[in-house]
């Protein structure tokens, strides 16, 4: 009778041994084969295949936080100019606002001066002059609709498709649909002016999707990746040797772990900081730019410098390859002294804006590159304080241009006051549904399943915006 042993080895045939040690050794090579092209067997970032042919290899989101007024820019109300200083028509109805009493104020007309622009002759008011000759490449869609009334929720929907946070943003869900296609940068990137953001890292999370699908923030100034450079003193070879005891550990512990996706995406960053330690600082490094360039996006000026400066950057990424660029400008947020705000933002972002079309289109990357402007929400036809206006979610204006986007063309339309859309309109799920189809994903398709369900960016809803697509 064979003794008892607590050797897991010693317990163990000649015949299970080698039959395991070869399972093992084929391990091995399949490893070997993913690491000759870059990729780890179990990459979350490996490149996948499009649910059909995209005309937008990348996105740049130039995300007006606050909420613009799309009165005031791209959807002019001159009904607004002859009921001015009246109540809000009954037949309107008194809409559930974020400041309680504003709906029963008065109608407050536009203050800016409009102008027909391009050979299509779309309308855009004198506070993006710089924007405005462009209007050929834009779909200025003016029928959005969102379900927030107040910032944090509306930013969240606007990224996540709900009001509530915890699900995965709009980048995450590109990034999980296709992958990297940059070994040596970050997949999605965020980058912010000086005003904070409402909802902060929410906005960029991977919600449920496994963490490595997550946007990473670049900061204001100095290096824009945290901890990228390596010590002074610390040589390559340490660099890797200690990178490698790290993964070591964490693999050691994600084998007992499973379900922390964390751990999996904590071993890639590593990895990807060891790369881009190699590429990101050229890829960031602006002062490769000539003078004139610079100068396209308004960095000569001190208004224009910071948003410029992001601009910029997001074009020297996405022409290296990352996928999902969102860059943050301002606090829109006019409740009161909306003259006074809107001129500060809109100067701050119309000739950066202008200058990223310009700057793509000359380099014949605006056909391969969606370009999205507009806020969480819009703002009321009714005034707040006096000379403000407050939160508008039933009838707003966002634009997209380049990436497969038909030009030159106004989609939908608000009631004559401005309040509600009324032609056409397109919810946020629309707008996410048009988004991942210029990318070459389809929103029925991309599921995940978590709980229970095959989730989608679009929840249950969402619908193409087919006047968008050239």
């Amino acid at each position: 009778m064979r003794k008892k042993t607590s050797d897991p080895l010693a317990a163990r045939t000649r015949r299970a041994f080698l039959a395991q040690a070869g399972g093992g050794l084929g391990a091995l090579a399949l490893a070997a084969l993913h690491a000759d092209t870059g990729l780890a067997a179990s990459d979350a970032l490996a490149q996948k295949r499009p649910h059909h042919e995209p005309t937008a290899k990348s996105v740049i989101w130039c995300f007006m936080e606050g909420g613009p007024s799309h009165m005031d820019t791209f959807d002019p109300k001159p009904a607004l100019e002859k009921y001015a200083g009246q109540p809000m028509p009954e037949s309107y109805g008194r809409p559930l606002t974020a400041m309680p009493g504003t709906a029963h104020n008065t109608l407050m007309p536009s203050q800016r001066k409009w102008a027909r622009h391009g050979d299509s002759g779309l309308w855009v008011s004198d506070w993006y002059p710089h924007v405005a000759r462009h209007v050929d490449d834009l779909a200025v869609i003016r029928s959005c609709t969102a379900d927030g009334l107040n910032h944090v929720g509306s930013v969240c929907q606007m990224n996540t498709g709900s009001i509530l946070a915890g699900r995965p943003s709009m980048g995450a869900w590109v990034t999980y649909g296709l992958g990297s296609a940059n070994r040596n940068l970050p997949t999605y990137v965020i980058l912010n002016d000086e005003v904070r953001i409402n909802g902060d890292s929410k906005n960029w999370s991977a919600g449920f999707l496994p963490a490595a699908y997550q946007g990473t923030l670049f900061k204001q100034e100095g290096a824009p990746i945290l901890n990228l450079e390596t010590p002074g003193g610390v040589g390559p070879g340490q660099q890797r040797g200690k990178l490698d005891l790290l993964a070591a550990l964490n693999r050691h512990h994600a084998d007992k772990h499973p379900q922390e996706t964390e751990l999996d995406a904590r071993l890639q960053s590593y990895e990807l900081a060891y790369r881009m330690q190699a590429h990101a600082p050229e890829a960031v490094d602006i002062t490769q730019e000539s003078e004139a360039t610079k100068k396209l996006y308004g960095m000569d000026e001190e208004r224009t410098a910071l948003y410029g400066r992001n601009l910029l950057l997001a074009r020297r990424l996405v022409e290296r390859g990352v996928r999902f660029v969102q860059a943050y400008c301002g606090g829109w947020d006019a409740h009161r002294k909306i003259e006074e705000n809107h001129t500060k933002w809109c100067g701050v972002s119309d000739k950066p804006i202008a200058g990223l079309l310009a700057d793509l289109k000359s380099r014949g990357m605006l056909d391969e590159t969606l370009v999205i402007w507009g806020g969480e929400f819009g703002r009321t036809p009714f005034n707040e304080q006096g000379d403000g206006r407050d939160h508008n979610p039933w009838g707003f204006t966002i634009w997209m241009a380049g990436g497969g986007v038909k030009g030159g063309q106004t989609i939908g339309t608000t009631d004559e006051l401005g309040l509600r859309a009324e032609q056409s309109p397109y919810h946020v799920h629309d707008i996410h549904a048009t988004i991942l189809h210029l990318a070459g994903l389809n929103h029925l398709d991309l599921t995940y399943f978590h709980n229970g369900r095959s989730e989608r960016a679009t929840i249950n809803g969402g619908k193409l915006i087919n006047e968008v697509l050239a």
